[in-house]
């Protein structure tokens, strides 16, 4: 089963400053999401109290020092990549932000 894949305007830019191979893996990675959109590596995400419609699940996979955060419905079958972040300094305090755009 395919999912269709929505990608950020912001992750498309922050993916281009990545150095060559990070950058290559990394759109692998977001390829492979919309037919596999749970790798075993990723996790669920806490979203309790974010006004999150009950069938979408927020997720985040970790590559080295980025995060890819990204939303999962299964019933209308997309995949939206709402972040592409380096950790350290990014702490997560912008995702009531993030999930904000899957509701415009």
């Amino acid at each position: 089963m395919s999912y269709d894949l929505f990608i950020e305007r912001e992750v498309h830019a922050a993916r281009h400053d990545l150095p060559g191979n990070m950058r290559q893996r990394i759109q692998r990675i977001i390829n492979d999401l919309a037919t596999s959109p749970r790798p075993p590596e990723s996790e669920v995400m806490n979203a309790e109290g974010l006004n999150l419609r009950g069938d979408v699940e927020l997720r985040r996979l970790r590559i080295e020092r980025w995060r890819i955060i990204y939303a999962v419905c299964d019933i209308e079958q997309w995949v939206w990549i709402l972040a592409l972040r380096r950790r350290p300094p990014y702490n997560y305090k912008d995702i009531p932000e993030l999930i904000a755009r899957l509701r415009e």
